[in-house]
């Protein structure tokens, strides 16, 4: 069917009907999975695995934290783990193709190839930048199944002959809408002309817009259209609450906040990098542990600043939207917006970085007054009014003059744009 049509209805409770053995996965994989000790499908899994099984294109719509990395990569496996010795892995040329948007996406997808085809015969590579390219090129150097790779560092091992792309026949897009938020039209294009055109294609993606659609037509051959929530909806668990206060007490606030409620683990998301670093330092005065991550740390930097909120070492993990994706925090209860995002469909992103695979969570975002236009866009995408309360004791000063963000950013004013027609497009609004 195409995209034009009607999604695939997808129920909890025709979910819980439908065991991974009735998927028709490979036996070894199964094995793995009741080990790791996954004991249903999640409705993206359920729904998708039987059609890529299939050999059909996909273009699946979910929220990130619903198990959509297993939806893709549990059936590639298993066509791999199917396939006649003819097949055998080829050195330098890979079987099927990852793209995701960020290192950290491409971490998480790999370590879940990983986990899923451990004692199978698979062969996985992590390509992205920011990581030694020798050592890429010396995985490459051998026997490959699967590649995961961000776009810009896949075109330079191309470029160097250390990877060759015309044997893909798997081809998945992760995260589709961030890849196109971030500039990658270009190498997609170029990526695509050294993939055959008789492949199988699967687009995954937490928000649909035009752009997004736009690019599956030129991906997708007769896709079967999937979606398992409502569209751009947020997780259906996930509490959201704004709290409208001055823009210089926002940092009291959070202070108070993790402070007061005991919080342990509490994900922050800031608009830059400064931002970021700033927060950290100033939260540490409190006497609360934080670190920041951002696309200025090193990968190293980064990847300690994860691990030692994971570990409970700090209680507070301050984010760039960049930085952020990809990041799989098992159990994270709060995300606070410290700023509202520029483009709204980051909004989406964040906050689902908690309700992670049916948990509950609570999102708060603090706002100021000025910046209720990016509230709006926020609004226009959910298609409902988030509500919004003072909080006591942090009142906003209604007698200070009102100091308007500002909309200079041309990649958000284009975004904003696209945002309010797709809403008057699609129907999407606000509820009264």
């Amino acid at each position: 069917m195409s995209t034009e049509q009607s999604p695939i209805e997808n129920t909890a409770s025709q979910t819980q009907q439908i065991s991974f053995q009735q998927l028709g996965l490979n036996s070894s994989l199964l094995e793995n999975l009741t080990n790791s000790g996954y004991q249903q499908p999640t409705p993206i899994q359920a729904a998708a695995i039987p059609f890529m099984l299939a050999g059909r294109d996909v273009m699946a719509g979910a929220q990130t934290g619903t198990g959509k990395t297993a939806a893709f990569a549990l059936p590639i496996l298993s066509a791999l783990l199917g396939k006649e010795a003819v097949a055998e892995p080829v050195e330098k040329m890979p079987c099927a193709l990852v793209l995701v948007p960020t290192r950290e996406l491409a971490q998480q997808v790999f370590n879940s190839f990983e986990k899923y085809s451990q004692s199978c015969d698979v062969k996985s590579v992590l390509v992205y930048g920011g990581a030694s390219t020798n050592k890429q090129i010396e995985a490459l150097d051998g026997p490959v199944d699967v590649v995961i790779a961000t776009p810009g560092r896949l075109l330079d091992l191309i470029n160097q002959k250390a990877v060759e792309l015309s044997r893909v026949e798997y081809l998945v897009f992760d995260e589709a809408d961030r890849m196109l938020d971030m500039g990658f039209s270009e190498e997609i294009k170029r990526l695509l002309k050294k993939i055959p055109k008789q492949r199988q294609t699967c687009l995954f993606s937490a928000t649909f817009d035009d752009e997004v659609f736009k690019l599956s037509k030129t991906l997708l051959n007769d896709p079967e259209l999937i979606e398992v929530d409502a569209r751009n909806t947020a997780a259906e668990k996930v509490e959201q609450m704004v709290y409208v206060l001055d823009d210089d007490r926002k940092r009291e606030f959070l202070a108070y906040l993790i402070g007061s409620k005991n919080w342990q683990q509490v994900l922050v998301f800031v608009r830059t990098k400064q931002g970021a670093d700033y927060l950290a330092k100033e939260l540490g005065k409190d006497a609360i542990a934080a670190v920041a991550i951002h696309g200025d740390k090193s990968q190293g930097a980064r990847e300690r600043g994860l691990a030692e909120f994971k570990e409970g070492k700090v209680r507070v993990l301050i984010a760039t939207d960049v930085a952020a994706r990809g990041l799989d925090i098992q159990a994270l209860q709060y995300v606070v917006n410290y700023d509202l995002p520029f483009i709204a469909e980051d909004y989406i992103h964040r906050i689902g970085r908690t309700g992670r695979a049916g948990k509950e969570g609570l999102a708060i975002s603090l706002m100021s007054m000025g910046e209720e236009y990016l509230l709006e866009e926020i609004e226009v995408i959910l298609g409902d009014r988030l509500p919004q309360s003072w909080y006591p004791g942090f009142e906003p000063d209604l007698t200070k003059p009102i100091k308007e963000v500002r909309k200079n950013s041309r990649s958000a004013q284009k975004k904003r744009a696209k945002n309010r027609a797709f809403g008057k497009k699609t129907g999407a609004r606000r509820k009264k």
